[in-house]
């Protein structure tokens, strides 16, 4: 068995980084500020709808779904050629990142990348009179950003989302400590 670089070839990366939202809505009451937003972002270029998958339940449980990307067919089945080839290199190195491109880029003929799997599994997941989404994001902004950070030889090592819910986590976790250590005498840090 050949050893493989440590790093696949840059073009296997060379998008922003692509992040996946799984949204869920109660009561199917939408007031028309979502896509707005997601159009303001993308025509100021800091994002690119990669793939949206929207399943909306009525209180009966019939379903409607949509669907949006803003890849044409060639770059969707580029982006299932990307994720294909860079599983495929995680697998196997070159020889497989050659398979992962190829199976990749069919799995993306249809034009999305989230497909009937992902629909069923919105659908089972929500209760009647509500919606889901799943949205996959390229971070457009973040290109530039990641270039750099090649270019100086720098490596990732975590990319976490910091949320108002970690910090409020934070906050109990260190004031369940802080009670620990003051004992039962009141005893302080």
């Amino acid at each position: 068995m050949k050893a493989r670089p440590e790093h696949p070839p840059s073009e296997l990366a060379e998008m922003g980084p692509v992040q996946i939202l799984t949204l869920v809505f109660d009561g199917n009451r939408f007031k028309g500020e979502i896509l707005p937003e997601l159009e303001r972002l993308k025509t100021l270029g800091l994002i690119r709808v990669v793939d949206l998958l929207f399943v909306r339940k009525d209180s009966m449980g019939a379903t409607a779904t949509l669907t949006a990307t803003d890849l044409d067919w060639e770059e969707a089945a580029n982006f299932g050629a990307m994720v294909g080839g860079l599983i495929g290199w995680g697998v196997a190195g070159a020889e497989g990142a050659e398979i992962g491109w190829l199976a990749g880029a069919a799995d993306s003929a249809t034009g999305h990348s989230l497909d009937e799997e992902h629909e069923f599994a919105l659908v089972q997941a929500i209760p009647n009179n509500s919606s889901a989404a799943m949205v996959l994001i390229e971070h457009v902004w973040a290109k530039p950003l990641r270039a750099a950070i090649r270019r100086a030889n720098g490596v990732e090592v975590a990319n976490d989302w910091l949320r108002p819910d970690d910090l409020i986590r934070i906050g109990l976790t260190s004031a369940v400590a802080a009670e620990g250590a003051e004992g039962p005498e009141g005893g302080g840090v």
